[in-house]
């Protein structure tokens, strides 16, 4: 329906809005009453009242009305009681209860699921300082236009002054005397013309790129949101939960800073607020067994966002019970789900019931619980989104579920650091310090290369070797002037850069397929000229520098032999030798096994590449025979083919093949692993 024919559009988005803010601000003054809250209270409810009463909304103006009588009877009040919040509270869905009535009937049964999801996203409002950005920089931008007009203004001088010289040059040469004094003037004219005509255009060009940049990097913060938005719902969810069961919770959460694709948080929002009635019903105590087990009478409830390189991770943690592990056995048995779980099955097969749904543990049904649903839901969200869920628990002491998703868009703030001329951003939330490297700081081991940090030997790795792998980092090049401490699960490592270029609010998209980059790059940003630039992902790069190999000294290393890659096809030979001399190999061609073979016999090779399936002699056949040649049989190959069956791979195996690589599932970093593990 078009805005035209849906008057109340602007009033719902508003009123949606405002009604959520009351019930963030219920919830403030349950924890104690201020001037200020109520005060903010007061006047978004008269600004509601108002603008229902514009519309005609008479039941939401009356609903407002003595709303604000409520939260007058509240002034000078230090604590309000249950009994008033939850009168307050139910005021308030009221209100929601009538916008909501007032939106329009969908057209068919299919549109229901994404409209309800636009129902709670539509309170998820872009931020105002934001749009200001956006329309500032549009608006400098088109004077920068301007410029550019004006600009054009000295292009038209001088074209006249070049068109005034060549007459005057034709007319000199049928002339005794030239006017060379008019002449003079007219190219001094033309000369000052065209310099304040390039320094114009330069100013003018500069400028508008400057402000398109900015407009740019706020039309992408625009579809973010961030995260804290949701809190408010599952704040109140904890409280209701808590209070149908007779139980005490506080909800505490970190990383609501975390910006996200609207969709995504909406959908994940209906996911928590599954998570956090869950841990009321299923983990936390009531608060006698809590004291009884010295614990605090409220339980904790934890929301946890943090970013893991192109994907967001959403834990909800709570300090109840924990999961009880023999009641999912009991339930999963009783059902038919599975015959009979073994002891060996382990706690991780029972919790993937868990998760999968329609199991319950509770002993009735309730508003909270009872019907093995709500986990369901969570694993739904979770395969809309193309993510994974996964739980973690401990006997009295609680537990975990974690959301991981992938996101196409994000924004966080990072430090730019740049090696050899490349530039990467490195996410300041995985950022501990940044230090100067003396000459010697770095100490080279059997282990690898390592740094000193607070008493500490952490692993080193240079910025050059994450960025590219396949090219180990010589001694000479190791010069690096600073070095980046990035922590990750409580894991620590040294990043090293040759310079610190600060730090930046980007907006990470997603690597490109083609781009084969590296599994330490976590995605990519625009840098200021619009070329994208590498986020590096801080748990994968802490576990290379453990797993790195030493730096090498500068002296010479052998260059293992060409591999041979066969394929009759052009074209995968093409990208094949284009992959592998990017990664320092040399690289020759067979367009046959045949032709391999003949190769072969020839001339040393360190790896043959070898497709499956081609005329004549096949791939497997090929392997086959390089193996039971004596010559040939320390020659390792590697399989590359369209089959991927399990058959298929027993066959490669068979014939001795030492990796298979599937053509629809290539992945340049892992085919590039095994071959450096085979020749170095």
């Amino acid at each position: 329906m078009t805005p035209a024919k849906d008057p109340l559009r602007f009033f719902r988005i508003e009123a949606r809005e405002i009604s959520e803010e009351l019930g963030r601000g219920a919830l403030e003054i349950e924890r104690g009453i201020t001037p200020e809250t109520v005060g903010r209270l007061m006047r978004l409810a008269h600004t509601l009242k108002g603008a229902a009463s514009v519309v005609k909304q008479r039941g939401i103006a009356n609903l407002t009305h003595a709303l604000e009588d409520a939260l007058v009877a509240l002034e000078g009040r230090e604590r309000p009681s249950r009994a008033t919040i939850d009168a307050i509270l139910a005021n308030i869905d009221a209100i929601a209860a009538e916008v909501e009535a007032l939106t329009p009937a969908q057209p068919s049964p299919a549109a229901v699921p994404e409209a309800t999801a636009d129902e709670y996203l539509s309170g998820l409002s872009a931020d105002p300082g934001e749009l200001q950005a956006l329309m500032r920089g549009i608006a400098e931008a088109t004077v920068q236009l301007h410029g550019f007009r004006e600009a054009t203004l000295l292009v038209e001088q001088a074209r006249d002054l070049s068109r005034a010289l060549a007459g005057g040059a034709q007319k000199a040469s049928r002339a005794i005397a030239a006017p060379e004094a008019r002449q003079r003037q007219l190219i001094e004219d033309l000369s000052r013309l065209l310099a304040e005509l390039d320094q114009r255009l330069r100013t003018s060009a500069d400028q508008t790129e400057r402000e398109l940049r900015h407009s740019r990097d706020a039309a992408d913060r625009l579809h973010l949101i961030a995260c804290h938005t949701a809190f408010g719902a599952l704040e109140r969810a904890v409280r209701d939960a808590a209070q149908a069961l007779g139980k005490k919770a506080i909800l505490n959460f970190r990383g609501g800073d975390v910006r996200l694709d609207a969709k995504i948080l909406g959908l994940v929002h209906r996911a928590l607020v599954q998570l956090v009635r869950n841990a009321i019903a299923h983990g936390i105590e009531a608060p006698t067994e809590r004291v009884a087990v010295a614990k605090p009478e409220a339980g904790r409830i934890e929301i946890e966002i943090t970013r893991r390189g192109n994907r967001i991770a959403f834990l909800c943690s709570d300090d109840g019970r924990g999961i009880d592990l023999e009641a999912i056995r009991r339930a999963a048995e009783a059902r038919g789900i599975v015959p009979q779980i073994a002891e060996a099955s382990g706690d991780a097969r029972l919790l993937d019931l868990l998760l999968e749904g329609g199991l319950s543990t509770a002993e009735g049904v309730t508003e909270a619980s009872g019907r093995g649903v709500g986990l369901g839901v969570v694993r739904e969200v979770a395969a809309i989104l193309k993510g994974d869920v996964s739980a973690r628990t401990a006997k009295g002491e609680g537990s975990t579920i974690e959301i991981l998703v992938p996101v196409s868009l994000a924004a966080l703030e990072a430090l730019l650091v740049e090696a050899k001329g490349s530039v990467a951003a490195i996410p300041i939330t995985a950022t501990r310090r940044t230090v100067w490297l003396a000459p010697g700081a770095v100490s080279l081991t059997a282990d690898g290369a390592s740094i000193l940090d607070e008493g500490k030997i952490i692993p080193f790795i240079p910025l050059t070797e994450i960025l590219d792998p396949a090219h180990p980092t010589e001694m000479s090049e190791t010069e690096m002037t600073a070095a980046v401490v990035i922590e990750s699960d409580s894991r620590r490592a040294a990043i090293g850069v040759h310079r610190l270029r600060g730090t930046a609010d980007i907006v990470v998209r997603p690597t490109p397929p083609l781009a084969h980059a590296s599994s330490i790059v976590a995605g990519i940003y625009l840098d200021p000229n619009g070329m994208p630039q590498p986020v590096i992902e801080s748990e994968a790069a802490v576990a290379a520098a453990l797993c790195s190999n030493p730096i090498r000294n500068a002296s010479i290393r052998r260059r293992p032999a060409p591999i041979l890659v066969i394929d009759d096809s052009l074209t995968t030979r093409m990208l094949e030798q284009s992959i592998l001399e990017s990664a320092g190999y040399d690289v020759e061609l067979a367009s046959s096994a045949e032709e391999a073979l003949g190769k072969a016999r020839k001339r040393r090779y360190s790896l043959f590449m070898v497709d499956v399936e081609m005329p004549g002699m096949d791939g497997l056949t090929f392997v086959e025979t390089t193996r039971a040649d004596p010559k040939l049989n320390m020659v390792p190959a590697i399989l590359v083919t369209s089959r991927g069956s399990a058959e298929d791979r027993q066959r490669g195996a068979d014939v001795g093949a030492y990796g298979y690589v599937v053509k629809s599932e290539f992945d340049q970093g892992k085919v590039l692993e095994i071959i450096r593990e085979l020749v170095g």
